[in-house]
């Protein structure tokens, strides 16, 4: 038996060393290539540091603020010490004398992106300050003029006379980024002059709530404050964002920065160069995101677009027969997934360009052609004009809602703005899908499944037919006393 196993063996055993050897082939494969890829991180960002050091910048914004006078506390008469308080309060200012204009400082940082002069930083940095200083890494400190500034995207752009060429870097394509690329932050960190912190992109599109227009870039490389306004470069030495702001509970980095995309800031700073201000894309319309109940009591399938909820009178969607209830899913060509997507689209869109605009409409693609407008600084607001109607005086229950036709005793009660017209809310059961999503008495629906109603009998019917139509939610427009509308999608069964 031995010398069959052993001869058994013997033939085993040179396809077992190969096998062994093979296994340990691509063991090593296996471990070197991960190994090799790895290598590729840079050694050192010294060399791209060295060359883009000079171009950046620290700003220093001064601002005088007045001062009013506060007058000494009333004290008794014959108060003991009344002289020695006196003397304390006029020492401290706070006396009845005039007291003197007190200068607030900001510090931030900045980069040079034309030799002559031309400097970009955030607008939050300067602010309204009265007098503005660019301090380059020699220690050269020149006065600035602002150029331009835009709070929305929090830009702005200054101008300093040198006596020769500056330093300057160019802009790259923050649309190329990827997550896990390489960057790094150059700025003026609690003062203390140019330093360098090296990351990679954590994400892109981030949405901080900071504004209409958050498409941020963020990253892991160490922002701080005083960072703002400085840039953030690529391994090519090209500025892909400028960094704004970091989400941190004390203050310091934690590894969470943003910047806003080269891609969002070049159209504005180039506006800013050209006209000190921006000339925006405006559309006239007011929107919400479409949730999966929304999309399902629009016929839509999955959420997409944004979902019209007013069109201004005077705006360019009137005209071109945008309505309310219309889902926007793709603008001038680009597909609009959220609603957020739709003002950064037709801001950074010409203004008085024409645009094929594509809409869902009841469960139908149509396509509408709209010439776009110029977005004023009040953001205009959408009005609304909803059609007349008769109003029963009539309460019923739909929906866990108490409904009434809209009286002058409740427009009165509920300070409802005169013109608006619909179904009105007098209680809400606090267990119903209606509370869940914050209708509250003394609103007004104006629509129930994108038809108008005026009396609690019209939305009683427009759900019974919805539910024969095998619909599981009641999309219903509804306005507040003011006048603004939403969309809220009601479970109906």
């Amino acid at each position: 038996m031995a010398q069959v196993v052993n001869a058994h063996a013997r033939q085993v055993a040179p396809p077992a060393r190969a096998l062994a050897a093979l296994v340990g082939a691509f063991a090593l494969l296996i471990v070197v290539l991960p190994l090799n890829a790895f290598a590729r991180a840079p050694e050192s960002f010294a060399d791209l540091a060295e060359q883009v050091m000079e171009a950046v910048v620290n700003i220093s914004a001064s601002t005088t603020v007045e001062t009013r006078n506060r007058t000494l506390p009333q004290l008794p008469p014959g108060t003991p010490f009344e002289d020695l308080f006196e003397e304390f309060f006029n020492r401290r200012g706070q006396g009845d004398g005039p007291r003197p204009p007190r200068r607030s400082n900001s510090l931030g940082s900045g980069f040079v992106i034309d030799p002559s002069g031309i400097v970009v930083t955030n607008n939050h940095v300067i602010g309204d300050a009265n007098e503005i200083s660019v301090i380059f890494a020699d220690g050269q400190q020149l006065k600035a003029e602002i150029v331009g500034k835009d709070s929305k995207l929090d830009i702005a752009v200054l101008k300093v006379k040198a006596d020769k060429p500056l330093k300057a870097v160019r802009f790259g394509d923050s649309e190329k980024l990827r997550p896990g690329d390489w960057v790094i932050a150059i700025g003026n960190p609690f003062g203390l002059g140019g330093s360098v912190t090296a990351g990679i992109v954590s994400a892109r599109g981030r949405n901080i709530q900071s504004g209409p227009y958050d498409n941020y870039i963020q990253t892991d490389a160490a922002i701080n404050k005083g960072n703002s306004g400085g840039p953030l470069f690529n391994m090519d030495g090209e500025v892909v964002g400028i960094n704004t702001a970091i989400l941190s509970p004390s203050g310091g980095s934690v590894g969470i920065g943003f910047a806003v995309p080269s891609a969002m800031a070049v159209p504005v700073i180039e506006q800013l160069r050209q006209y000190g201000e921006t000339r925006r894309g405006w559309l006239g319309v007011r929107i919400q995101n479409v949730d999966e109940a929304t999309a399902e009591a629009l016929g839509i399938g999955a959420p997409r677009g944004a979902l019209i909820a007013g069109v201004d009178e005077k705006g360019p969607a009137k005209p071109a027969g945008l309505e309310v209830g219309d889902v926007i899913v793709r603008f001038d060509g680009v597909e609009v997934k959220q609603s957020r997507d739709l003002p950064r689209i037709v801001a950074s869109t010409p203004v008085g360009k024409t645009v094929e605009v594509t809409i869902i409409r009841k469960g139908k693609e149509e396509t509408k052609k709209v010439t776009l407008g110029r977005l004023e600084d009040n953001d205009r607001q959408a009005s609304l004009n909803q059609p007349p109607a008769d109003q029963p005086n009539v309460v019923r229950r739909a929906l866990g809602l108490e409904l009434s036709g809209l009286t002058e005793e409740l427009r009165r009660r509920y300070g409802i703005k005169e013109g608006l017209k619909g179904v009105v809310v007098t209680r809400v059961d606090p267990s119903s899908s209606a509370a869940d999503k914050r209708i509250q008495a003394g609103e007004v629906i104006v629509e129930v499944g994108q038809e108008p109603v005026s009396s609690p009998a019209d939305v009683s019917r427009r759900i019974e037919a919805l539910k024969k139509e095998g619909k599981k939610s009641a999309l219903l427009l509804v306005a507040n006393a003011q006048g603004e509308v939403r969309f809220v999608a009601v479970s109906i069964e």
